[in-house]
């Protein structure tokens, strides 16, 4: 990733000021989003990974559907966990929207019905009597 750039250099190739990129290394201004992807391009390295959300220095494409698409590291982590479920992957794959929307009710449920356990039986102990 190291460039050994100037300051005014990078400014140029990014199209900002020399100004803001002693900032940014600064900390003392941070980039908008549009200055983020263009560093992000230049560098060949991901947002996530200028930002400091991940490890990995470029996102990891795959081909799903015909179509590339970018993933994190943390999102080819788990499209990696759900190829291990082919029926959840599947559905997921064929409809995704509808797949989506049916986990989050099975997981408010399952939060509901976890949460009633706990009301119920509290921590397990009840009442002790002297």
């Amino acid at each position: 990733m190291a460039k050994k750039l100037t300051q005014k250099q990078l400014a140029d190739q990014i199209k900002v000021t020399h100004v803001s990129i002693s900032g940014y290394e600064n900390g003392n201004r941070y980039p908008d989003t549009d200055t983020l992807q263009r560093l992000a391009d230049y560098f060949d390295v991901s947002t996530d990974y200028l930002l400091g959300r991940s490890d990995s220095v470029r996102a990891q494409s795959i081909i799903v559907a015909g179509k590339e698409i970018d993933l994190s590291a943390e999102e080819l982590e788990l499209f990696n966990e759900l190829k291990k479920h082919p029926v959840m992957f599947h559905d997921l794959a064929s409809n995704p929207e509808k797949s989506v929307k049916e986990f989050l009710q099975y997981y408010k449920m399952k939060k509901m019905f976890l949460e009633d356990e706990e009301e119920e039986y509290g921590d397990g102990f009840g009442e002790l009597e002297d």
